[in-house]
């Protein structure tokens, strides 16, 4: 068991129409002048931007709006709101949307607080010292980034998605309405669920066997989300498991099922090159390298994924073959993900046989040029990324 310090202060406002509380809540936390940031126009269809806006008017509080954001956000629009920022005063950052906007809002009040390039930042050549305040009205979940510490800014040179995490980056206050995520399509509610049960298999999966509280937390918050996301499926209007699944998000990546573990994050690692190569959604790239990365680490300690494929999978457990147990709960998490709709290996990703090329030079940024090893259930190299990518070529 690992010392740890669990830190999650952002003020969570749960419920229906939760967002009318959004101009108290930035006052509380010293915003008097906001940029207001969103993506693309599903905000602005569902009347939410407006009506954050109109909270902001009606309690005195300037604004100025920074729209644009897309999946896996990219660090020219992050230049774009460090400019407007500092053009206009602001003091604080909320973002209306879901994981990629609340990442893009990290990555300007980052910026706006740093002498010298943000994208340094990120890259691990310089440290923050502060930030401007970030907040969020989330609409999508999926990412927990409206509680988390990390942020994942993607540069357009060179097509690098990389990820940093700070506690400075924990959002002051996120406010969650179940409601908003009713027209959310179902691919998108799917890849959201992959992701962030993803966020705590990344914990699950470690050596550290011995804080079983955390792990009942992690396998409790991982049977939620595959009971909840079915009828969600069926109904989007499912109030009750809506908000199962947003509050999932937040449990599932603020620090809670990781407490006392090892994180490997590997899967997460290997993912950053597809969705930076490929543009695709992050919540499917993890799903088609998981099974792959499972495979090839699962003898670094087989009793755990053993107890994955009891506890969470519900496999029958053959106490006279662990591995056969084990390999059938990878089996088990590939129907699932099959049945919500998601891929399982990189040609039902992209919808095409990916080259060894192509491989080579995922294995190439994700290694920084051999220079970086992942993971921390097993460490891998640059051979075991080129090993994993081929097997989970499809």
């Amino acid at each position: 068991m690992k010392d740890f310090i669990y830190y999650a202060p952002t003020e969570v406002v749960f419920g229906k129409e939760s967002e009318e509380k959004v101009a108290q809540m930035v006052r509380k936390y010293g915003g008097t002048k906001v940029l207001v940031h969103y993506g693309g126009q599903s905000a602005v269809r569902s009347g939410l931007l407006d009506k954050i806006c109109n909270l902001l008017a009606e309690d005195g509080i300037a604004f100025v709006k920074l729209g644009g954001v897309v999946p896996n956000p990219r660090l020219s629009l992050v230049h774009e709101g460090i400019e407007l920022c500092h053009k206009e005063g602001i003091d604080f950052v909320l973002a209306v949307g879901g994981g990629s906007v609340i990442d893009s809002a990290k990555g300007i009040a980052y910026g706006v607080c740093h002498d010298g390039e943000v994208w340094d930042i990120y890259m691990g050549k310089a440290q923050p010292v502060k930030m401007l305040p970030v907040a969020s009205v989330l609409t999508i979940p999926a990412a927990g980034s409206e509680m988390s510490e990390a942020s994942v800014i993607t540069n357009e040179d060179g097509d690098v998605k990389i990820g940093y995490s700070n506690s400075l980056a924990r959002p002051k206050f996120a406010i969650m309405n179940p409601e908003r995520t009713y027209s959310l399509p179902p691919y998108q509610t799917a890849a959201g669920v992959t992701d962030m049960m993803m966020h705590t298999m990344e914990r699950y999966f470690t050596k550290d066997d011995d804080m079983d509280l955390t792990t009942d937390i992690a396998e409790a918050t991982l049977r939620s989300m595959k009971t909840a996301v079915f009828p969600v499926l069926r109904n989007p209007e499912d109030y009750r498991y809506r908000a199962q699944i947003m509050w999932g998000g937040s449990l599932m990546h603020n620090g809670l099922t990781g407490c006392g573990v090892s994180d490997d994050w590997a899967t997460h690692q290997l993912e950053h090159e597809l969705s930076g190569m490929f543009d695709v959604t992050h919540g499917a790239g993890l799903a088609a390298v998981w099974p792959s990365w499972a495979r090839y680490v699962k003898h670094e300690n087989l009793s755990r994924f053993v107890r994955f494929a009891v506890n969470v999978m519900d496999v029958p457990n053959d106490f006279a073959d662990p591995e056969g147990t084990a390999e059938k709960g990878i089996e088990a998490m590939e129907r699932f993900y099959h049945a919500i709709g998601m891929p399982i290996n990189i040609k039902e990703l992209i919808g095409r046989d990916i080259t060894d090329d192509e491989i080579k030079e995922m294995v190439r940024k994700c290694s920084r040029d051999g220079q970086r090893t992942i993971g921390c259930l097993k460490v891998l190299n640059a051979a075991d990324m080129e090993a994993i990518y081929q097997m989970a070529k499809g």
